[in-house]
């Protein structure tokens, strides 16, 4: 079957391609009956080891091999370091671009391919929300121990935004100067129709291996067209993804969605307007569940022209710019004034 890797998740679901998931619905709800089969998931293994950081790799406790790309200062003084965590179906190369603007502004980045990822190991398999997070936490402590006196900032984007939130909302979390969520994967199952639920919870106790693949779905997830083209061509980039790992994802998502209340730590959140994969009223909602205790320095800022892909949107340097400033001061407005009229939209909707 050939879909997106965001048809089951999104509100876009041609009515040929709903007749098709109806059928093999039907087929699967027979299936079911027969097949004991459920979604699975490919956790890390047994802790051998604390970890550690080279050049281009990052090894994990269980002695797993993640590739990792650092973005230096180029000699300057570092005022901060970013981790940043890329999304579904993406790797490390996301943060490319930015990467490199903000190292000319004294911020280390650190990314690396998350598990199933890039060229990680066991690519396309879902290594499970515990997995993720303990990963996360093993490399922010390596990283605090490489710079022991520089304020230390975690970056997600998308699936790594809700990655983010689950990780700063356990009672262990590791102490960061702050956390910056971009289009972050917040949308639960609450707010998505219900035979998107259906279709998938049925999809993945049937058929988990089954594989769907992006093709002609109206779905525009960033106006840099050049930048598409060549994420098209690249070989890290997972183009056929299992239905586990949507039903993964999905199980991700809900657990960011119902954590907002949980975040305690000063965070910047950045949302286009024109996103068509993260839809306004779970993000939406995601904010109003945000804690009324939260840090003053919380900023959201809503950008008019940005889709889901905002840190390589075509405008992409505006958002580099707040994120630098934000990191500095921790104060608003920010220099895009994309918080002011995150402030009006969000009160137009009480």
């Amino acid at each position: 079957m050939k879909t997106n890797n965001y048809a089951i998740l999104s509100g876009t679901i041609k009515p040929s391609l709903l007749l098709q998931l109806l059928k093999l619905l039907i087929l699967s709800v027979f299936l079911v009956s027969i097949v004991a089969c459920v979604p699975m998931t490919h956790p890390s293994g047994p802790v051998i080891s604390t970890g550690q950081l080279s050049n281009n790799v990052y090894i994990t406790p269980d002695g797993s091999h993640l590739p990792l790309k650092k973005w230096h200062t180029r000699g300057q003084k570092t005022k901060a370091i970013i981790i940043a965590v890329h999304g579904f179906n993406d790797y490390s190369h996301f943060f490319q671009q930015a990467g490199s603007y903000l190292s000319q502004h004294q911020i280390i980045t650190y990314a690396y391919d998350q598990r199933g990822f890039g060229g990680s190991p066991h690519r396309g398999l879902w290594a499970g929300i515990n997995t993720y997070i303990a990963d996360l936490e093993s490399f922010i402590q390596l990283v605090k121990y490489e710079h022991p006196a520089v304020p230390v900032f975690i970056l997600g984007h998308s699936m790594g935004g809700a990655i983010v939130i689950s990780a700063m909302s356990q009672p262990s979390r590791s102490s960061v100067k702050g956390i910056i969520l971009v289009a972050p994967a917040v949308w639960s199952r609450q707010t998505m129709p219900w035979y998107q639920n259906l279709v998938l919870w049925t999809l993945s106790h049937t058929v988990p291996w089954m594989t769907l693949t992006g093709q002609d779905m109206g779905i525009t997830p960033s106006d840099n067209i050049e930048m598409l083209r060549a994420m098209s061509q690249d070989p890290l980039i997972i183009k056929e993804t299992r239905i586990e790992s949507i039903y993964g994802l999905v199980n991700l998502m809900d657990q960011a969605y119902y954590n907002a209340p949980l975040i305690s730590t000063n965070t910047l959140l950045l949302y286009g307007e024109k996103d068509e994969v993260i839809p306004k009223e779970p993000t939406y909602q995601f904010l109003k569940n945000l804690p009324d205790t939260r840090p003053k320095h919380t900023i959201i800022a809503f950008y008019k022209n940005g889709y889901h892909m905002l840190l390589r949107d075509l405008d992409a340097p505006i958002l580099w710019h707040d994120i630098d400033f934000w990191i500095n001061s921790l104060t608003t407005p920010l220099p895009s004034r994309a918080d002011k009229r995150a402030q009006k939209l969000l009160n137009n909707q009480d």
